[in-house]
């Protein structure tokens, strides 16, 4: 069975490689007389774009989405929506030299072994150019969500250099090229990064993902949960090698009562004192705000001569020529958050299709 959809009730279905003439996706799902132009999409795939920096792959795709189905006079209507953004800067010459060899780190063998064909030429169906209509998707699950859940990402680390947690800034995410909250990390980050982009190197990266104001009661345990769902989309996003929800790998070292969100009333709503959780509890949204990080490898395309193996069975030299990101965790971040807010926005349609009179924020009755 071909996976190219993701979702249960908000769904999408993508298609298209990296290049070939354009990628789309036909976004199911979508309640009607929800408002959406191609206005609303475009500002989330402009934060995803290439060649925006000198740290991110120079080829320059303009990412003009065209929303061809399912919307009239500016409305949606119930039915399937088709995203289309052509390709537009392509140099398939680039990866000539690659056409026989397969890139250790990259998919180019498992794609072999399992379909016995390959698109070469930027990974084919396996590239990252795909990201673009997940976050093209993600745009329309926001609308879905409303502008009372605010998703946002940032890079915490990139290789072995990390934020300082201290000195975090939302506001400093869109002022530096790295999607970093911290302004002296990111300073630190250009010199670090540019030394690994002239060594023809690359480095990874760890993405934190935030949705405040998502409401209590998200997830379909036991094989529905939220965390599930999450850690399942962010897994699925091109070179992701780990997640964690919360505290994720750090509370095996913490007790039952570090690791413990108390809880104390405030009026007729429960309070939590701590997150450790991550916002959800039995794979329930708790209210407060959910937190995902994800860990993205070093960009398998490289300069450096690194051993491989060929089509005919012998071992070579690869050497990756063309443009790449040498850290594609920094183009991650939109990605991240728009995988954030499909699961989301899928979970809250679930959870509207099973109890559709439950409110947004249960009260408790007070003693």
């Amino acid at each position: 069975m071909a996976s190219n959809t993701f979702g249960t009730l908000f769904r999408f279905t993508s298609f298209g490689e990296s290049h070939g003439p354009a990628i789309g996706c036909v976004v199911d799902g979508i309640p009607p007389r929800i408002p959406l132009t191609e206005a609303d999409i475009q500002p989330w795939l402009d934060r995803r774009r290439p060649g925006q920096s000198k740290f991110t792959t120079q080829r320059q795709e303009p990412d003009q989405v065209r929303i061809l189905s399912g919307t009239f006079e500016g409305m949606t209507t119930g039915h399937p929506v088709m995203l289309l953004i052509e390709n537009v800067d392509q140099r398939s010459k680039d990866y000539g030299e690659i056409k026989d060899r397969f890139r250790p780190g990259h998919a180019d063998l498992t794609y072999h072994l399992k379909y016995g064909i390959r698109d070469y030429r930027g990974g084919g169906r396996s590239s990252a150019r795909e990201t673009a209509v997940r976050v093209a998707a993600g745009a329309i699950a926001r609308k879905i969500l409303g502008d009372g859940v605010t998703i946002r990402g940032a890079l915490v680390q990139i290789g072995t250099e990390r934020i300082d947690r201290d000195a975090w800034e939302w506001d400093a995410v869109t002022d530096n090229p790295f999607f970093c909250p911290d302004r002296q990390a990111a300073q630190r980050w250009e010199g670090y990064l540019s030394d690994i982009r002239k060594r023809g190197s690359s480095v990874g990266a760890v993405i934190e993902v935030v949705a405040e104001g998502a409401p209590p009661g998200l997830g379909e345990p036991v094989y529905g949960k939220l965390d599930a769902e999450l850690a399942s989309a962010m897994m699925g996003i091109n070179a992701v090698k780990g997640v964690e929800i919360g505290e994720g790998f750090a509370a095996a070292a913490l007790t039952g009562e570090e690791n413990a969100d108390e809880m104390r009333m405030e009026g007729a709503r429960v309070r939590f004192l701590a997150n450790h959780a991550g916002g959800i509890l039995g794979g329930i949204s708790t209210g407060q705000p959910v937190v995902v990080r994800f860990a993205v490898k070093p960009t398998s395309s490289i300069l450096t001569p690194v051993k491989g193996v060929d089509a005919h069975g012998s071992d070579v030299d690869v050497v990756t020529k063309g443009r790449h990101d040498p850290c594609v965790g920094i183009r991650a971040v939109p990605v991240g958050e728009a995988m954030m807010a499909c699961v989301l926005a899928d979970q809250l349609l679930r959870r509207r299709a099973l109890t559709p009179d439950a409110p947004d924020a249960p009260l408790l009755p007070r003693p």
